[in-house]
């Protein structure tokens, strides 16, 4: 009708009114939004009525809301405003990680010890190795600084020329390092120093957008500065990078009086009460970390820490040690914990960060109180089961966590957030549901339970509910519930002989996993002796994966340092990491 001159003018009166319409809305929203542009899209905008319909509304807020008038009307042609949010929706999902072929041809490298129902699997250490032997005629190297509150971590990665065909490799493999390095010891920032183009490439992939957008957003959250976001950084020369530091920490050793420990994990709470050096009680109790209210958490911990209060002579507690998930403080504060993935920030910094020290006045008042994180008490546990430096421990329970004690048996101050750092560079490598499909060929889904999860059905674990087979929704998201329970199918299954023949090959497979990891992990730490500590390596199924990974590293690494493999009784496996807590406060 508006095409109609017989019409036009009487229809011109519709978008006349909806101007109005308009222009007095936008006044509306304009007490709650800053506007400066409004873009016009959808069908009823389309043809000349349109432009009636924004010279309405522009006019309103001319004569009616002189403040409102700097606001800038944006159209376009008939076509874009008919689909033009359908396009914009096209950018809406983060695409994940792609790797290119001529850096594919470089990283993915199939091992000597295949993974028996990971056949893709391409070990991290293997492609980092012959990227070394193809660079290491070129001169070049790009350098980088890791600051910390604790010190600060260095690396020097020979690379490609720039204007070589295959310097994605060196992009690529240098974004790679230092996520480890984030990963194993913290960062409140990156400094680069090297090449201008790859310098350039590996500052935009941690931007905002890049590919490791996820560790630029979490790593504020890590170090404790949540509203200081990570910056990155070129200088010119390698003598202007900050210096690599550590600042080794001394943990207790001494178990002597009456003590309480926990050690949290993702699926359940484990305490302890000692008296003395001797284990008077402990016990694992499931709980749901992805209640989104403190209060549960608080409350459940609290709980599961009075039974075993209980157990003590007279009820009398001279200290408390724990163990959680994530980065906690000296002052025993929950500053990046990944236990409490659901609670809204805000209520973290008010009801979370705090909750250790609360726990432990509640429990018993102003008694000495010690807290770190699971994988450095995982080391402690280690060191103390053994009596040996230069250690690596490592548990396999909902996910893996580890730790390393030095020749001192001290920590390092490192996080050692293992489960966050790549192990396989097949490209087409599982995701993982904490970093939203950002990174594949994460720790998280091959050391821990969700590795038996995921190969329960494929190994022919009978009885097994639909949703425990690995795909389906339930087992892709953040909860561990499920993945605790298909262990207990997976380990059920191995004593029945009729299934162990098939089901054995989960350990294989982690087994495969287990031993390239720590030839990876040997870059960074000298590691003499590993400690197998958690739930997935029990029974007769841990021994199979230990064999598997020692075979791995006899044959694919005889130029590596001999490595000694310790484990435990099953019990210790579960709670070892708690007793080793038990060890933490100093009484005075």
């Amino acid at each position: 009708a508006m095409a109609d001159p017989e019409t036009e003018k009487n229809v011109t009166e519709l978008y006349t009114t909806m101007g109005v319409y308009l222009g007095y809305a936008l006044a509306q929203y304009s007490e709650f939004y800053q506007i400066d542009h409004v873009m016009i899209l959808g069908r009823v905008s389309k043809g000349k009525g349109g432009d009636v319909m924004l010279d309405t509304a522009k006019k309103v807020l001319m004569e009616e809301f002189p403040k409102y008038a700097h606001i800038q009307f944006h159209t376009a042609d008939d076509h874009f405003k008919a689909v033009g949010q359908c396009i914009a929706a096209a950018a809406l999902p983060k695409v994940r990680e792609v790797m290119p072929e001529n850096v594919a041809k470089y990283l993915v490298c199939r091992p000597k010890v295949q993974a028996p129902l990971d056949p893709g699997f391409a070990p991290v250490v293997l492609g980092r190795r012959k990227y070394m032997e193809a660079v290491k005629q070129y001169p070049d190297k790009l350098d980088w600084s890791l600051p910390r509150s604790n010190g600060c971590g260095r690396y020097s990665l020979p690379v490609f020329p720039e204007n070589h065909p295959d310097v994605d490799a060196s992009i690529y493999l240098a974004g790679n390092i230092i996520q480890e390095m984030i990963w194993q010891r913290s960062a409140s920032g990156l400094v680069l120093a090297g090449p201008t183009k790859i310098c350039e490439a590996v500052k935009k992939a941690y931007s905002k957008g890049g590919m490791y957008e996820f560790e630029t957003k979490q790593m504020p959250k890590v170090c404790g500065t949540p509203d200081r976001p990570f910056m990155v950084s070129i200088v010119g020369s390698v003598y202007e990078l900050p210096a690599g530091s550590d600042q080794p920490e001394v943990v207790g050793k001494d178990v002597s009086g009456n003590r309480l420990a926990f050690d949290l994990g993702k699926s359940d709470i484990k305490t302890v009460a000692i008296q003395d050096g001797n284990v008077l009680y402990s016990k694992e109790t499931e709980w749901d970390v992805t209640n989104p209210d403190p209060q549960y958490h608080f409350d459940a911990v609290l709980a599961a820490l009075k039974i075993a209060k209980d157990k003590l002579p007279g009820g009398r507690v001279d200290g408390i040690g724990g163990s959680a998930t994530g980065i906690i403080s000296k002052d025993n504060e929950a500053v990046w914990c990944d236990l409490f993935p659901n609670v809204p920030p805000d209520v973290y910094r008010e009801k979370v960060l705090g909750i250790f020290p609360r726990i432990g006045k509640a429990l018993a008042g102003d008694v000495p109180l010690k807290v770190i994180n699971d994988g450095e008490i995982t080391a402690v546990a280690a060191a103390q089961k053994i009596k040996a430096g230069n250690i690596f421990g490592i548990s396999l329970g909902s996910s893996e966590g580890g730790g390393y004690a030095n020749a001192e048996g001290n920590l390092m101050g490192w996080c050692n957030e293992m489960a966050y750092i790549k192990i396989d560079f097949n490209p087409d490598a599982v995701t993982n549901p904490w970093d939203g499909g950002a990174h594949t060929g994460c720790a998280h889904m091959y050391l821990g339970q969700r590795a038996a999860s995921r190969f329960a059905a494929v190994a022919g674990v009978k009885n097994l509910p639909p949703n425990y087979v690995f795909g389906h929704p339930d087992t892709l998201t953040i909860k561990h519930d499920l993945h605790a329970q298909c262990l207990k199918l997976v380990q059920k299954a191995m004593q029945d002989p009729t299934q162990e023949p098939q089901v054995r090959k989960i350990y294989e497979t982690v087994g495969v996993y287990l031993g390239y990891a720590i030839a990876q992990y040997k870059e960074f730490y000298a590691v003499d002796h590993v400690m197998i500590l958690g739930r997935v390596p029990k029974g007769h199924g841990g021994d199979i994966m230990l064999g598997v990974a020692k075979r791995v590293l006899d044959t694919e690494f005889p130029d590596l340092s001999p490595v000694q493999f310790h484990t435990a009784d099953d019990h210790f496996k579960a709670v070892g990491q708690c007793i080793a807590a038990a060890a933490l406060p100093t009484i005075l």
